[in-house]
Formats: C-alpha cells, sequence, structure tokens
C-alpha cells in the first residue's frame, strides 16, 4: 500500500485543532485514533503513528487535543470532568471532520482514559481499544508522581522541554497536569462507569514500573470491560513502553488488530 503523511488545522467550536494523518491509500481497515498523554502532542508521538501505521497497514490519525501542541490556546483550566468530555466535544469534532465509520481508538496515560470513554460512547463505531500506561482512577502514586514532575519542571530551564512543542501555551500545559489531577475535588475521580459499557476488544500495555500507575489501573482495564481483554504488564518498562521499546509496543498492537475490520 501507499502512505501520504498530511496534516489540517480544523477549525471547531473548541479552536483550531491539528490533525495530522498517515493515510494508507485504498485501505479498507478501520483506521486508528490516537489520543496523546498529559503533557503530549501529536509531535511527541515522534515516528510512532508511521511504524504503526506501516505495521498494520491501517491509516492513523493523531490530533492536538484544545491548548497542546499545535491547537488553538485554551482560555482556563480544564474542568474536572475534562476526561470524559473530550469524548462528546473535540473528538467528536475530529471523528466528523474525518467522516469516520468504524475505527480503533487508541490513548497514552491520560489519552487512555479518554479512550476508553469514547469507545463507551461510540460503541456501534469503535471496533477495538488499546490504552497505554492508561488510568481509570486516582492512585496516591500517581499523585506522587505528578508532584515530583512538578518540581523537577520548577527548575531552571525545565519548561523549554514543553516550550519546544507547546509553544507560549507550556505553562498551561503543565498546570492543566498538575493542578487538575492534585486538586482535592478530583480525588475521588473514577472511569468504572464508562470501563463497564465498554463492549469492543481491549487491549491493555501497561509498564511493569509505571511511574503514574500501579498494575491495579490495567486490571481495571482489562476486568471492567465487557469484551475480549488482552494484558501485558511490560517488564522493566517505565511510563513510555512505546517510547522505550517502540517495536514491543507496535508488535503487541499489531497482534491483537489483526483479526478486527
Amino acid at each position: 500500500m501507499t502512505l501520504r503523511i498530511q496534516s489540517i488545522d480544523l477549525q471547531t467550536a473548541y479552536g483550531c485543532i491539528y490533525i495530522k494523518s498517515w493515510v494508507q491509500l485504498h485501505a479498507e481497515l478501520a483506521p486508528i485514533i490516537l489520543l496523546h498523554d498529559s503533557l503530549g502532542s501529536v509531535d511527541l508521538w515522534r515516528d510512532f503513528p508511521l511504524l504503526l501505521s506501516e505495521k498494520t497497514g491501517r491509516t492513523v490519525h493523531a490530533y492536538d487535543r484544545a491548548g497542546f501542541g499545535q491547537s488553538s490556546a485554551a482560555s482556563q483550566r480544564p474542568n474536572l470532568d475534562f476526561i470524559a468530555a473530550e469524548s462528546q466535544t473535540v473528538f467528536a469534532a475530529v471523528a466528523a471532520s474525518l467522516a469516520l465509520g468504524h475505527f480503533i481508538v487508541m490513548g497514552h496515560s491520560v489519552g487512555g482514559g479518554m479512550s476508553a470513554c469514547i469507545a463507551a460512547d461510540y460503541a456501534d463505531q469503535c471496533r477495538g481499544l488499546i490504552t497505554i500506561s492508561a488510568q481509570s482512577m486516582l492512585e496516591d502514586l500517581t499523585v506522587r508522581g505528578i508532584q515530583e514532575a512538578k518540581q523537577g519542571f520548577a527548575q531552571p530551564g525545565q519548561l523549554d522541554r514543553l516550550a519546544k512543542y507547546h509553544g507560549d501555551k507550556a505553562q498551561w500545559v503543565l498546570d492543566a497536569w498538575t493542578e487538575t489531577w492534585c486538586d482535592p475535588m478530583f480525588a475521588g475521580w473514577d472511569l468504572a462507569e464508562y470501563l463497564e459499557r465498554v463492549y469492543c476488544p481491549n487491549l491493555v500495555l501497561h509498564g511493569e514500573v509505571d511511574e503514574y500507575g500501579s498494575s491495579i489501573q490495567a486490571e481495571r482495564f482489562a476486568e471492567l470491560t465487557q469484551g475480549p481483554s488482552a494484558l501485558y504488564i511490560l517488564s522493566g518498562l517505565h511510563h513510555m513502553p512505546h517510547k522505550e521499546n517502540p517495536e514491543l509496543a507496535v508488535n503487541l498492537i499489531a497482534e491483537f488488530l489483526a483479526p478486527l475490520e
């Protein structure tokens, strides 16, 4: 198949949303939609979408959520329901623009939680759910990891790491993560009701030594969803298994997707 890489700036009610696509021309398989993590962006997926598209033969779409990467800046901090709300807001606009029929949804970290909500809300269209290092509830480990990261970003020059990908939105991106997840009002956050409405096949990848979530998180994605689940706790890997060992991650995803349309 022939691969074409293209990007668009989609005007939505939530600002301009940047979408990049790795299009497998003439492919009939359901495309993969990628949702990034709390500090992520399309560019921070690096070459993973290309590897994924080449390995699976599927078109891959990734977008910068509102306030991130090359999408428009956001005017305020995310609401505490922002994870579930993504499904009916920005994702809905992206899905309409791409004229999605059936699709596979895949997310890393908070993007995994968003992906589960999408799989629940679009049950008739979603053919598979893939989560990497995702959370569905708040653990003490998660909060400690975020607090430590916040201290690290307070050091001179560290915010520049985010500015490389988010420009002058970098401080907002950091605050959207640290201040939201550590807000006492967020302590009871739980996606169980969404996981219980996921009926499609579900692949769960989780690093053995993930610093932002224990294996309990992965087990919940596998056990609370209704469809067939495959769970892999990846030995020696942390919160970024798709970057730490991309070949392993891509191979597991390709194996999972092989029988799906």
